[in-house]
């Protein structure tokens, strides 16, 4: 792959993504249905509310992107590699908005729980692993080496058997 980049680091850097993704998700799940109960009062401040919406879409929208990363390793082919890297691509600016509304929220600061806190920095963390997780999926489509239907590669074993078209001529 270009630059050393392959299923060797794309695989783990999954993994760690989904892993992450989940545990944010729960968290963002857990802090929002104890917040629309409202039986023990409010966590967080005035932006919470923003930030658990756009924490739980994004973290959505990585375990997405890690499952169409699970099923490019598993193929390895440039079509499934359009698919992976742009999943990616959407799960990172996701993140990356809600990584700039936790900034804001602990800006802010105000009554947070331990989990808000543990949210917010799931938040910035996976900002960092899903950009890794993009480049080293975005490093297969610089060279294409690897893949079995890459520009250049020969499908076709037997040299007299060619399409249609030249066979024809």
């Amino acid at each position: 792959m270009a630059f050393g980049i392959g299923r060797g680091m794309t695989a783990p850097l999954a993994v760690i993504n989904f892993i992450l993704y989940f545990i944010s998700a729960c968290l963002a799940g857990s802090i929002l249905n104890h917040n629309l109960d409202g039986d023990e009062g409010f966590i967080g401040n005035n932006v919470t509310s923003t930030f658990l919406i756009l924490a739980l879409i994004a973290s959505v929208v990585g375990i997405a992107s890690t499952l169409a990363g699970a099923h490019h390793l598993r193929l390895w082919r440039t079509e499934t590699l359009a698919a992976a890297a742009a999943t990616s691509l959407i799960a990172w600016l996701l993140t990356l908005l809600a990584m700039g509304v936790a900034c804001k929220e602990i800006h802010t600061g105000g009554n947070r729980s331990k989990r808000l806190k543990t949210l917010e920095a799931f938040m910035i963390i996976l900002a960092l692993f899903e950009l890794l997780y993009l480049l080293a999926t975005h490093g297969g489509a610089v060279t294409g080496e690897g893949y079995a239907n890459a520009p250049g590669h020969r499908a076709v074993k037997n040299p007299n058997h060619g399409t249609p078209v030249a066979s024809a001529v």
